[in-house]
């Protein structure tokens, strides 16, 4: 007898554990459930007769209406769904208890404490061009005093961050490229940076410093590259041993888990997300904010039809009207480029028994938890609040990530059914929806919540968790560190020169 998952008591379907034959019995609960079609894992059945039109109740909400009759055990896919989103909407503020109770218990990691008081999680050298021309430069610089390395053992890594931007750039493409370097030039986990700027760039050097505000000297350098004489890497990697000179006293220590801010994020999704990583990482969320830490959900297309979840659980009515402004700020976005609010969701999803961009953002925002939202951030903010956070950036993977990362997390916690390789500048932790791609790609993924579909009691995988991402924090490589993939990708709305 086949296993299948209702979500929600009020759902009219439910979720295959694996892949159902036609003709096979369904077990959920106490009912019994034949399929009429073949149900691939992950995908959804019918529970009941649905007529064409009816919504498909799915976490308790509608994911979208019926383009034709399903009889009951039959396959409810993206063939036959249609979401019922659409543009702006106007909201009202309807709050609803969010509160999670601060822990007795104070866990710690072992961090770095940083001259300005924030801790980093790694001490790596970081050299960032203002511009992509200099790129190659940048990438020479970090290679040639990467074979200088082990003269400093307080640096754990050294790494070159490209991009492709900083010239022929106009109005708000212009600032957020600033604004994301700016935002990793004082990122706790850098035990120093190296700007490398080339000089006839639009994003001129002096004004970035400017942008960038205070540094400490011996921790931040730049160097122009269009001014130096000779052999601009040679000089560029002789400002890397400066700063690492600077750095040789730096050591881990205790730091409590309070300090700790964790961005949540998503893709490759699958039927599972919703059901196993996502909660996973929402229960996570809720026991570091529990620590008086922060946590950061972003990913606001996959906020469209869930958004009224996040506004109800709004602190106040301010946050409220950030949130507000969040989310019809980036569907005006897509209506000004000519796009439906709902193109999503991908393809990969797709296949993995994702249908309408409403069933997408039900199961992402389950990475929230049940906490308060505290605040909300403009694309390039960073964090002054603690708590839970959202943040303004699209769905693309890399680009979210960055600009979790750049808001001021020291680690991005990312869920995933189809898998995927890809970090950004801070540890990126893979943590994967089902076993099978779990055991696929084990140099992808970090920790399989897959085997909650596989009987294992959820407090156990929820300690496990905890204990991983601290051990993450603490030194322990993920990875993508491992395999070397890092990179940034920053947010492009306009016109190119």
């Amino acid at each position: 007898m086949a296993a299948i998952i209702k979500i929600n008591h009020a759902d009219n379907v439910a979720v295959a554990v694996s892949n159902v034959t036609a003709g096979e019995v369904c077990q959920v609960g106490p009912e019994e459930v034949t399929a009429t079609a073949d149900i691939p894992a992950g995908h959804k059945i019918a529970l009941e007769d649905l007529a064409e039109g009816a919504d498909v109740i799915k976490y308790g909400y509608p994911i979208g209406h019926l383009l034709e009759a399903v009889p009951k055990g039959g396959l409810v896919d993206h063939r036959v769904l249609k979401t019922n989103l659409e543009g702006i909407l106007e909201y009202r503020y309807s709050p609803i208890p969010a509160h999670v109770e601060k822990s007795s218990v104070t866990a710690t990691f072992k961090g770095y404490r940083r001259a300005d008081g924030q801790a980093g999680i790694r001490n790596e050298l970081w050299v960032i061009p203002t511009v992509g021309c200099v790129n190659g430069i940048a990438e020479a610089i970090a290679a040639d005093f990467r074979k200088h390395l082990q003269d400093y053992p307080a640096i754990e890594d050294v790494k070159a961050f490209t991009h492709n931007y900083g010239c022929s750039q106009l109005g708000g493409d212009h600032e957020n490229t600033r604004r994301i370097l700016a935002d990793m030039v004082h990122h706790p986990n850098a035990a120093g940076v190296l700007v490398v700027a080339l000089g006839c760039e639009n994003n001129q050097l002096e004004a970035f410093r400017e942008l960038a505000g205070p540094v400490d000297d011996s921790r931040v350098k730049f160097m122009e590259c269009q001014k130096v004489e000779g052999d601009e890497v040679g000089y560029g990697s002789s400002l890397l041993r400066d700063i690492a000179s600077a750095s040789s006293e730096d050591k881990r220590t205790e730091i409590p888990v309070s300090e700790l801010k964790v961005g949540l994020k998503c893709g490759g999704s699958d039927g599972f997300s919703g059901i196993t990583a996502n909660p996973l990482l929402g229960r996570f969320s809720d026991w570091i904010v529990s620590q008086g830490g922060t946590t950061v959900l972003t990913e606001v297309p996959e906020m469209f039809g869930a958004e009224t979840i996040l506004m109800s659980r709004c602190i106040d009515e301010k946050v409220f009207g950030k949130t507000v402004s969040l989310i019809n700020d980036f569907k005006e976005y897509f209506m000004a480029n000519g796009q439906p609010v709902y193109e999503n969701p991908s393809p990969g999803n797709k296949a993995g028994g994702i249908s309408t961009l409403e069933e997408k953002s039900l199961g992402c925002t389950q990475k929230s938890g049940k906490s308060a939202v505290m605040d909300v951030l403009k694309y390039g903010g960073r964090l002054t609040t603690k708590g839970l956070n959202l943040l303004s950036a699209p769905g693309n993977d890399l680009v979210a990530a960055t600009a979790l990362a750049a808001s001021g997390c020291q680690i991005v916690l990312f869920t995933t059914g189809r898998g995927t390789p890809f970090g950004t500048f801070v540890p990126t932790v893979k943590v994967s929806t089902n076993s099978r791609i779990a055991s696929q790609k084990p140099g992808w993924i970090d920790f399989n919540a897959g085997v909650i579909l596989d009987g294992k009691p959820v407090a156990s995988v929820d300690d496990e968790f905890i204990d991983f991402v601290l051990s993450a924090a603490s030194g322990e490589r993920t990875m993508n560190e491992k395999s070397g993939y890092s990179g940034i990708a920053i947010f492009k709305t306009g016109v190119t020169l």
